[in-house]
């Protein structure tokens, strides 16, 4: 009897074909992702502006009132009092030059200075008692004539020791140099032990209390501005660091001949912490345009990506990338990344992130 043969299935190739089947009587919706936390927070909402055109340009923070010191004597430098970034007040020992050369000539000029001294009193002997001879007809005036003569050169040739004296006691005064001025010393150029020179530096000081921001500009910039503008200046290198005002003290007509960019002085208001040396970014105004400007609160800085916090109609938050600009009294330029209307979060979004619901605490424009 001939039996008919049935097909072999394996047995894992069964054990999913009954999983599939037992399946088919179930629901399939897909998992859903787990709700964001609730987070209180202010919403604003963005709206356009007129913002000023702002053109930029490089600076540095520089001490309107600094001192090379340089030794007046040749010699060796026998002590240096002070180290960079020691306050110094006017008057107060910076180094001292070895002045054993120019004591040898104060010594030589002060010898000189006597022996002249000695000259003239004995040619004033000489003339007063010779003129007392001469008035009685004693002697004949061709010899009252170089007694009178020979005084004469006397007394130029004291004064003429007496000058070498002085000036070779001024150059001892020259071997130890003191502060012109209350600063600080900024550079340290010698060492003890190295030669001075005349107009060989070796410190250099700097008044911090007054202090300017020095830029240089192209001709269409010059050409706008006036004594007294109020410029914007921001610390380069950092974006979000806020800007300050400062005021045009200078403008120097003279271009560069080099560069035929133009040199402009700026006032730094009071109680600015910037420091001599610093770069900073200045922003010259020259118009206005159509902008978005957010508070600074807003904008943060998640794994190196700048954005800021969008709210959309169900409360829910998503971090958006923008591109940012200039940031002036708290308020930074939205270059691109938002659009008027939208809502952002300005304050509460330090833990907020994306998908999370936005319970908001306050509302408005910016």
């Amino acid at each position: 009897m001939n039996h008919t043969s049935l097909p072999f299935f394996p047995v894992s190739a069964l054990l999913l074909l009954s999983l599939s089947l037992s399946g088919c009587g179930e629901s399939s919706n897909p998992p859903t992702a787990a709700a964001g936390a609730s987070v209180n927070a202010t919403v604003m909402t963005v709206q356009n502006s007129q913002q000023p055109i702002v053109s930029n340009a490089p600076g540095n923070v520089v001490a309107e009132q600094q001192a090379q010191i340089a030794s007046r004597l040749t010699g060796f430098i026998s002590a240096i009092n002070v180290q960079e970034g020691q306050s110094v007040v006017a008057g107060q020992r910076l180094f001292t030059v070895d002045p054993s050369e120019v004591q040898g000539q104060l010594s030589q000029a002060q010898a000189g200075l006597a022996q002249a001294e000695a000259a003239l009193a004995d040619a004033k002997n000489d003339y007063t008692r010779f003129g007392t001879l001469y008035k009685e007809e004693a002697i004949p005036k061709q010899q009252w004539d170089k007694v009178r003569l020979q005084y004469q050169v006397a007394q130029q040739q004291s004064a003429a020791a007496r000058a070498a004296a002085n000036s070779a006691g001024a150059q001892m005064r020259y071997a130890t140099l003191t502060a012109p001025f209350a600063g600080v010393v900024t550079q340290k150029l010698a060492n003890v032990g190295d030669l001075a020179t005349p107009g060989k530096p070796v410190l250099v000081i700097e008044n911090p209390a007054k202090l300017q921001v020095q830029t240089s500009v192209p001709a269409e910039i010059f050409g706008h501005l006036k004594l007294g503008d109020s410029v914007s200046l921001q610390l380069d290198g950092s974006e979000h660091s806020t800007a300050i005002n400062g005021k045009i003290a200078r403008l120097v007509s003279a271009a560069d001949p080099v560069t035929h960019s133009y040199l402009v002085k700026i006032d730094l208001p009071s109680g600015h912490l910037y420091k001599s040396g610093m770069y900073v970014r200045v922003g010259f105004a020259s118009g206005e345009r159509t902008g978005i400007r957010v508070p600074q609160a807003a904008v943060l800085d998640r794994v190196g990506i700048i954005g800021v916090f969008v709210v959309d109609a169900n409360q829910i938050a998503q971090f958006r990338m923008v591109r940012t600009g200039a940031t002036t009294n708290g308020q930074v330029e939205i270059q691109a990344g938002l659009s008027a209307g939208e809502r952002i979060v300005t304050s509460g979004n330090a833990t907020l992130q994306s998908g999370d619901k936005v319970v908001s605490s306050g509302s408005g424009n910016v």
